[in-house]
């Protein structure tokens, strides 16, 4: 983000932002992660929700341009959690897609430089902090943070 631009959106403490990201899980109950081409470690896929653009919809495009999965049956809603550590007004909203199809994997570019499926117990080292407590509340029981 140009410095101007940071500028602009820290002095702006009244914005608000919303994202939509996905648990994608495949049959053999592993996680489908993406590891960004600016910024380290595995995340799970989603992006920002555009003026006038539904979360539901959002999920599925940012689904599809990151990873090539198409969502067949509708997303469950897991949690809505702040994201103030980035930005004061940032919020992330967080679904689980148990029911999909991936035709076709986009190839690596700068922004999404890798893709994979990993088992629970096979994540990579640098998975992020947030990602592996997400995971830990989806499939672990542990008790759910309002926080990213």
């Amino acid at each position: 983000m140009p410095l101007r631009l940071a500028s602009f959106f820290s002095r702006r403490s009244d914005l608000v932002t919303l994202g939509a990201q996905a648990v994608v899980v495949n049959e053999a109950s592993e996680v489908l992660l993406i590891r960004h081409g600016y910024r380290p470690g595995w995340h799970f896929p989603g992006g920002g929700i555009e003026h006038g653009e539904t979360i539901d919809r959002a999920l599925s495009r940012e689904l599809h341009e990151e990873t090539g999965v198409t969502i067949t049956q509708p997303a469950r809603l897991f949690g809505i959690y702040t994201n103030f550590a980035v930005f004061p007004g940032d919020h992330v909203v967080l679904f689980i897609v148990e029911h999909w199809r991936q035709d076709e994997i986009p190839a690596a570019n700068a922004e999404i430089a890798e893709q994979r499926f990993f088992a629970l117990n096979n994540l990579p080292a640098t998975t992020g902090a947030a990602t592996r407590r997400r995971l830990d509340e989806i499939f672990s029981g542990s008790e759910r943070a309002s926080a990213w």
